[in-house]
């Protein structure tokens, strides 16, 4: 469910803009300490063993689109454009390998709802669950019309209220939705805990629809989908430079793409090409998994039913469970998320930032369940989200050309709206785009963030002095 609290985050990132330069001194004994790539395997690659990369782009190739990102968004929008338009010359690029960033590396969850959309009105609250509850009914369609070998359960999530008034406020909500045809249920707190046994729940909101999924698994999955499509694939091939024009070149490390038109599908890394970088920022998400627990583990835990869970507090947490076992747990605290002065992408997964993620994190879904203690951690990994100002994404096209087409800043939704994005971008790229031309966040204009040192100053700010993370 959207969340519409006030844009606290976005008036003191502003404040923080006013401050004067004698403040920088301040900021550089606040840095983190300097952060280095390290070893980051998440359970969902870990579940896509033998997989080898396809080998890097060399030499110069002419195509009809390039798209930019080998996640989600990259390869669901290069399955429908190929679909749609099977003569056209189209090329995927993905500077390391399929799924590498958050699309590998994320929580799991498939839900539906928009970030940062306004749901006082009945008309466009139904508008939005009708377009993500699609969008995940399509990602179930292209697993089972290429027979994938994809590990998912859509047998619903919960939203968990840890105050009566908030509750209550939800289970009012629950009776609009009810009357627009959105098929949510509100649990009593004894409901709730026949599924789910977890303390300090007043109630709960049941989405039946939604569910966990092995992002890595479809995303690598699709890769002898799209070769048939036509689509050429190449990993290890990070894009250096973009020039536009009519004719757009992307320059890689060993080679040259003249493209007729682009997508960048890179959302928390798009600001490294030189796009939106007043729009967004990288967020590191840290997430673990348990090894798999048996059957009477998992009741002993408390974990009977449904797909996965979040909280109703600002820093979030959220959890799933595999079919086979592992439970997987994220946010929960500050700690749980880490931004990097200047949109900084290199995380060092064993630095002391991302241990103390990981310890908080751990003490906060044994809050929940009490029971979890001495349950074995086997995977340890990092996300990077794209964040937007008011927590919108953006898609659209832009250049003086009209051939940059994009679709980033999921903000923590990106498995169900970055999988969607395929068709809006598909639609956008053929011209047809009157069924989303309805939305807020296609071909909007957006909240600017401030530069550095302002934006890190205003992310300590709110983060440290409220105690609260950006609510994604």
């Amino acid at each position: 469910m959207a969340n519409n609290r006030p844009p606290l985050y976005l008036r003191m990132l502003e404040a923080s803009a006013e401050l004067t330069s004698k403040t920088w001194p301040l900021a550089a004994r606040l840095l983190p300490e300097r952060l280095e790539i390290n070893e980051n395997r998440s359970l969902w690659i870990n579940k896509t063993p033998g997989y080898q990369p396809r080998p890097p782009l060399q030499g110069v190739i002419d195509v009809d689109l390039a798209i930019i990102g080998g996640g989600f968004t990259g390869t669901s929008t290069a399955y429908y454009v190929s679909r749609r338009f099977p003569q056209r010359r189209i090329a995927l690029l993905e500077a390391h390998s399929l799924a590498n960033g958050a699309s590998g590396r994320n929580g799991g969850m498939m839900l539906n709802w928009v970030n940062g959309v306004d749901t006082s009105d009945p008309e466009l609250t139904a508008r939005i669950y009708q377009m993500t509850s699609a969008g995940i009914a399509s990602i179930r369609a292209v697993i089972e019309r290429h027979e994938l070998a994809v590990d998912y359960r859509c047998d619903g999530t919960v939203i968990l209220y840890t105050d009566p008034a908030r509750a209550e406020a939800a289970h009012a909500a629950v009776e609009e939705q009810n009357a627009v045809g959105i098929p949510t249920r509100f649990l009593t707190a004894a409901e709730l805990r026949r599924n789910l046994d977890v303390s300090r729940a007043y109630g709960a909101v049941l989405d039946p629809g939604t569910g966990q999924i092995n992002g890595a698994q479809l995303v690598r999955g699709l890769r002898p989908v799209l070769e048939a499509q036509g689509v050429q694939i190449y990993e290890g091939t990070p894009v250096l430079r973009v020039k536009e024009g009519s004719m757009i070149t992307l320059t890689t490390a060993q080679g040259e793409v003249r493209a007729k038109a682009i997508v960048l599908a890179t959302n928390g890394y798009t600001g490294k090409l030189g796009y939106f970088q007043d729009a967004l920022f990288p967020l590191h998400s840290h997430v673990f998994a348990t090894a798999a627990l048996t059957a009477s583990l998992r009741d002993r835990l408390g974990w009977r039913n449904l797909a996965g869970f979040s909280d109703d507090l600002d820093r979030i947490s959220y959890g799933s469970m595999t079919r086979d076992g592992h439970l997987v747990f994220g946010g929960g605290s500050n700690q749980a998320y880490t931004y990097l002065f200047n949109n900084g992408t290199a995380l060092d997964h064993g630095s002391r930032l991302a241990r103390r993620a990981q310890r908080h994190m751990e003490r906060t879904l044994n809050h929940y369940f009490p029971a979890s203690t001495e349950l074995p951690v086997m995977y340890r990994w990092t996300g990077t989200l794209g964040i937007t100002m008011n927590r919108q994404p953006l898609f659209g096209v832009r250049g003086e050309h009209h051939n940059i087409y994009y679709a980033l800043g999921y903000c923590g939704h990106g498995v169900t709206l970055a999988n969607l994005a395929g068709q809006i971008l598909c639609d956008l790229y053929a011209g047809d785009d009157k069924r989303w031309r309805d939305l807020p966040f296609v071909q909007n204009r957006y909240h600017r963030i401030p530069p550095e040192p302002f934006r890190w100053l205003g992310y300590q700010m709110f983060t440290r002095l409220t105690g609260r993370s950006p609510r994604l």
